[in-house]
């Protein structure tokens, strides 16, 4: 193979995995992949989030990470409807239309830049009551890896990072109940 063909060929998966295809049918929408360094400094993981169900009752967001060396890494599902009670007293979803509204433009803002957090701390930040694990925050301290906070409700966020000692995804600092 040509020493050229490599690089366009990765480019050009890169560029179509981390692109929305744009289909939707039956209320179905496309599923939405980013690749970000993660679980390592350098390789990429595939961080993916599923919009399931085709009426509201029924709607799932099923979020996963999945390492460069294709292992699940990371899983939660979100039922539609808990998110939707998390913003009932501030937001307008007394409506179908406005709930699934809500709920499609939360799955579209799920991989904005800021959620990825690069490095997961930094040595200037300090545990605080909401790191659940500071032995964890220390150690990300020293290996540099990589963050990813998600929203699990309208004043809680879950800022989750691999951790390299326990071989597995945690939870490094959740805020604010």
């Amino acid at each position: 193979m040509k020493s050229y063909l490599l690089p366009v060929l990765l480019f050009a998966l890169s560029f179509a995995a981390c692109s929305p295809s744009g289909k939707e049918t039956k209320g179905e929408i496309a599923d939405q992949v980013a690749l970000k360094p993660f679980s390592d400094t350098i390789k990429v993981d595939t961080f993916k989030v599923s919009l399931t169900g085709e009426v509201l009752k029924g709607m799932n967001i099923r979020f996963t990470i999945t390492a460069h060396n294709g292992k699940q890494i990371y899983h939660k599902d979100f039922k539609a409807t808990d998110l939707i009670d998390n913003y009932k007293s501030t937001v307008d979803l007394k409506k179908e239309r406005s709930q699934m509204a809500f709920i499609k433009e939360e799955y579209k803002l799920f991989f904005e830049d800021e959620n990825f957090l690069e490095p997961a701390v930094t040595e200037n930040e300090n545990p605080d009551k909401n790191t659940p694990d500071t032995v964890f925050y220390n150690e990300l301290k020293k290996s540099a890896l990589n963050g990813f906070k998600y929203r699990s409700g309208k004043e809680t966020s879950v800022y989750i990072a691999w951790s390299e000692s326990a071989q597995k995804v945690k939870i490094y600092y959740n805020c604010c109940k």
